[in-house]
């Protein structure tokens, strides 16, 4: 098992800002693409929808989640074969999580002739809004065969105190 490093993220800032160029870009490229698509089908309409989810699948790998929540924290499990621990990065706030990454293909052999592959770049992006509150300082991640597991414990819900009025 392998160690996640989490960045945290309570307010807003540098961090954030990255992730939202991040996922400007990435809208962009699908974006492009979707068109691209369009243009390959003849400028058919009534298939933007179609369009955009085959330009995602060519950009994204799918990454399944699972969100359990217990009384003191949430665990998120996520599967994302193929990556390592310097490919991913996990932003936590306290009421979202977000798991991004990328991996490319590498080739070491040139002695072989690869004649077909569909195996080249994976990128995965993932955006949770959490069913809780939790702490980002707090917040711990592992990946092991191919599954990354990210640990985060809820903040202590608001106190009411009562006030007492002291005899004088």
């Amino acid at each position: 098992m392998s160690t996640v490093a989490v960045q945290r993220a309570s307010t807003p800032n540098a961090l954030t800002r990255r992730l939202y160029d991040y996922m400007n870009e990435l809208y962009q490229n699908i974006s492009r693409r979707a068109f691209s698509i369009f243009e390959e089908n003849g400028n058919s309409h009534g298939h933007d929808l179609d369009h955009w989810l085959k330009a995602e699948a060519e950009f994204l790998c799918p990454a399944p989640l699972e969100i359990v929540e217990t009384d003191s924290a949430v665990t998120v499990r996520a599967d994302v074969p193929g990556f390592i621990e310097q490919d991913l990065e996990i932003v936590a706030e306290p009421a979202r999580l977000f798991i991004t990454g990328k991996t490319e293909k590498k080739i070491d052999d040139s002695k072989k002739k690869t004649l077909y592959s569909e195996i080249s770049s994976k990128e995965v992006f993932r955006s949770i809004a959490l069913p809780a509150t939790i702490d980002p300082e707090k917040a711990t991640a592992s990946l092991k065969n191919g599954v990354l597991e990210i640990s985060l414990e809820k903040t202590k819900p608001a106190k009411n105190v009562t006030v007492l009025a002291k005899a004088a």
